[in-house]
């Protein structure tokens, strides 16, 4: 039966592709942006042949033409100015490129930020938006004589068809992120006087040296009591800053932030930064289509969580390699992601506890503990702003043998005092 009838008999009609036609664009940039904007969508949707067709006849069989490029460049700057629209900032946009993407369409894609952002008064980029330009060393390198495609294309040693279908890749990934809560400023809206309070320098610089000593001892039970001393800091340096936070009669809404994980097993890393977030008075929510976690809380909170998620990622993955037995078992998919996820579980029962019992411990509890009920309270209501509707995920476990594995590595893993 072919696909027509089966369509009929099911009721169900085809749903046409975009039409690509370059002829008809040729000689003007904005019908060309068109185009290639249409043509990205048809990458998207997996249409090889045509998309093939349709570079051969935009690009030729040299360079860009100059209104080709012209055209390309306008694609680009209208795709990006709505990805950043729907929420996506620049690290976001270059984590999703290199996971789904090849080197040359990522690097297109780090020109494309870095050219929306040159317009903008610095004072109006936000703090974060900037430096995550800065990590992507994302700067306006070309110049004006010539469209950037072709700048570009030369740079990277491509010709002309080869950059187009580079660009073409580049855009239709554009095409495919859905719209995100936005958690920061566009550029050119962010108020200068804005501030977001981080961990002090001192505070930082001793938890990034304890959870670097828990890195690197080969020692569980070493690494176990090291991290959780430093979860003990950030503890005391959340309870000192709730009491002030708690006498200012305008407190700053919380701020959120995205933990992209790198694969395999996202829902394992996603559920340790969940245990730890939780743990240090957050909430976390995870994107499992597209392996990040956004993590909601006070900034000090979520550089905690930052750096303890981090860290326990990297002796979790050593440990679970570390303590493998030597059978076929211990190397399967159900193995690890059993191990994973019950590591992730059990530390966010040993965090917890080394929580309360540094509250518990604390010099004033009786009028602390409303102080963070508060807190709680605020990050709900928070959490219902950035993400109105969210549903529990769970996770499916085949392998015994690993979750008993990795609650025993988690048992060991460096959390008390040194």
């Amino acid at each position: 039966m072919g696909k027509q009838n089966r369509r009929r008999r099911t009721g169900r009609k085809a749903v046409p592709g975009p039409v690509l036609d370059a002829a008809a664009a040729a000689g003007d940039p904005a019908r060309i942006a068109e185009a290639v904007a249409t043509a990205a969508l048809a990458v998207a949707q997996g249409d090889k042949t045509g998309v093939r067709r349709f570079v051969h006849e935009l690009a030729g069989p040299g360079s860009l033409a100059t209104e080709v490029a012209e055209g390309t460049a306008r694609a680009g700057r209208r795709l990006i100015a709505h990805a950043f629209e729907s929420g996506w900032l620049p690290m976001d946009v270059h984590q999703a490129a290199r996971r789904r993407v090849d080197e040359f369409a990522t690097g297109y894609l780090t020109d494309l930020m870095a050219e929306h952002r040159a317009p903008f008064d610095p004072g109006t980029v936000d703090a974060t938006w900037q430096h995550q330009l800065d990590e992507l060393a994302a700067t306006v390198w070309w110049t004006g004589e010539r469209p950037h495609p072709n700048q570009w294309a030369d740079r990277a040693l491509l010709s002309g068809a080869e950059a187009l279908t580079a660009i073409l890749d580049a855009l239709a990934l554009l095409v495919q992120l859905p719209r995100l809560a936005p958690i920061r400023s566009l550029p050119g809206t962010a108020i200068p006087s804005a501030h977001h309070e981080h961990v002090d320098e001192k505070t930082l610089g001793r938890v990034r040296g304890l959870l670097a000593k828990a890195e690197s001892t080969s020692f569980a039970e070493e690494a176990e009591a090291l991290s959780a001393k430093a979860q003990e800091l950030m503890t005391k340096y959340a309870i000192d800053r709730a009491f002030l936070a708690h006498r200012r009669t305008d407190p700053a809404l919380p701020a959120a932030r995205r933990l992209w994980l790198d694969t395999p097993y996202t829902e394992a890393k996603a559920l340790l930064v969940d245990q730890v977030t939780r743990a240090n008075r957050a909430r976390a929510v995870f994107a499992a289509d597209w392996g990040f976690v956004t993590i909601i809380g006070d900034d000090p909170d979520l550089d905690a969580v930052e750096l303890l998620a981090t860290s326990l990622l990297v002796q979790a993955t050593r440990t679970m390699i570390d303590t493998a037995p030597g059978t076929g078992d211990s190397r399967t998919r159900a193995y690890r992601k059993a191990f994973l996820t019950a590591y992730a579980t059990r530390i966010g029962d040993r965090l917890t506890t080394t929580t309360e019992s540094t509250i518990a411990h604390s010099p004033d509890p009786t009028t602390l503990l409303p102080i963070l009920a508060a807190q709680n309270t605020r990050l709900t209501q928070a959490l219902t702003t950035y993400f109105p509707t969210t549903h529990t995920r769970r996770i499916t476990i085949r392998s015994t043998d690993g979750w008993d594995a990795g609650t025993e590595a988690a048992d060991h893993a460096h959390l008390d005092r040194p």
